[in-house]
């Protein structure tokens, strides 16, 4: 496992590299997608306003300020989403696609609202969907044996000495693999969830 000691943003503002902008895009890609298309956009247009969101990102990122407050980095990045969707709307100098009332822009105003339970939805589906990607990015990077193990007790709530038998391990051993991806895990996300 690749050891590194700075967060995915620190690295992508002091010394931003193909790898880091890659797993940028990677992590957010899909969430973006999906969060457009709750907003009434075509699969076409989509696919454009989340190389614009990410445009906003790679390019303001040197600026962005972390405030050390959990959830910073989600906010900042929905306020960019939302941005994003008003001026989509505007350019197109017409309503969402006939829904019979304005339903689409009260949702991207209660979207916008930090306080509104559609914000906490996406609070909440973001810190899911970035530990889920990571978990997929760093699978490939550990053994397969530490990587069951770690599923077996992290994620499937087993106890470490049942896993032990079923794997051939040390109960030790499982401890162990659960401690190093749970370790690179909170590398990773520092600072996307936190």
């Amino acid at each position: 496992m690749s050891e590194t000691s700075f967060s995915l943003l620190e690295r992508l503002r002091e010394r931003p590299d193909g790898d880091a902008w890659r797993r940028l895009l990677d992590l957010y890609t899909p969430l973006l997608r999906a969060w457009l298309g709750q907003h009434a956009v075509q699969p076409a247009d989509a696919d454009d306003l989340v190389q614009e969101v990410l445009t906003v990102v790679i390019r303001e990122l040197p600026r962005f300020e972390h405030s050390r407050r959990a959830g910073a980095f989600r906010s900042w990045l929905r306020s960019i989403l939302v941005h994003r969707l008003r001026d989509f709307w505007r350019a197109r100098q017409h309503r969402p696609p006939a829904t019979g009332d304005s339903a689409v822009l009260r949702h991207l105003e209660e979207l916008a609202d930090s306080t509104s339970g559609l914000s906490r939805r996406w609070d909440e589906e973001h810190d899911r969907h970035v530990v889920r990607r990571l978990l997929e990015l760093i699978e490939p990077e550990v053994t397969p044996s530490t990587w069951q193990a770690f599923c077996r007790v992290a994620l499937e709530g087993k106890d470490e000495e049942t896993v032990a038998t079923e794997l051939g391990l040390s109960v030790n051993a499982v401890f162990i693999a659960k401690s190093r991806v749970l370790a690179r895990l909170r590398r990773e996300a520092k600072r996307l969830i936190d």
